[in-house]
């Protein structure tokens, strides 16, 4: 058996003004788009059996959002401080420690972490050849050995990155048909 993960950045935060960052919320526009991720998930039919979230105030009214789209009582949020701004070994360190028993787990946290995270799992030949891997409110999803004690570097498989922008496009495309 392997298992999912799925990596989502917070969707569009307000400026940093020099105030504390961790305090940051989501703009309109990070709000409509992270609703709109969570009924992507929905359509795909694809429900995470865990939520672990930064405690960052984007991040988690972007849980909270997704959650409320896919109806997932926000309970079952987890929210980890190794998530926001300790680094990728760190977020590893939070895989390490999500119940073996969750197939889909859902990520929500910050870049640099996801992007180093992400190329750290995949092989960096796999991914797309872009500016920003992961813009505001893209979702990543990866297919990971069973054991997440010791994800080795380009042990995951990409399934897909869908992001706000790509949604935009493809129901564009599908009302030019």
């Amino acid at each position: 058996m392997s298992r999912e993960l799925w990596l989502l950045r917070h969707g569009k935060a307000e400026r940093y003004d020099g105030n504390e960052d961790y305090d940051r919320r989501l703009k309109k526009r990070g709000k409509r788009d992270v609703a709109h991720m969570g009924e992507w998930l929905k359509e795909q039919g694809l429900l995470p059996d865990a939520v672990v979230s930064s405690p960052a105030i984007r991040a988690i009214m972007t849980a909270k959002k997704v959650c409320d789209v896919l109806e997932i009582d926000r309970e079952h949020i987890l929210m980890d401080k190794r998530l926001y701004d300790e680094g990728m070994v760190r977020v590893k360190s939070v895989l390490a420690d999500c119940p073996a028993t969750s197939s889909r787990v859902l990520l929500v946290s910050h870049n640099p972490e996801l992007e180093d995270l992400l190329t750290y799992l995949v092989n960096p030949t796999h991914l797309p050849e872009t500016e920003k891997l992961l813009p505001t409110a893209a979702l990543v999803r990866l297919v990971l050995p069973d054991d997440w004690t010791q994800l080795e570097k380009g042990c995951a498989e990409l399934l897909c990155i869908t992001s706000p922008k790509s949604l935009a496009e493809e129901s564009e495309e599908s009302i030019e048909q």
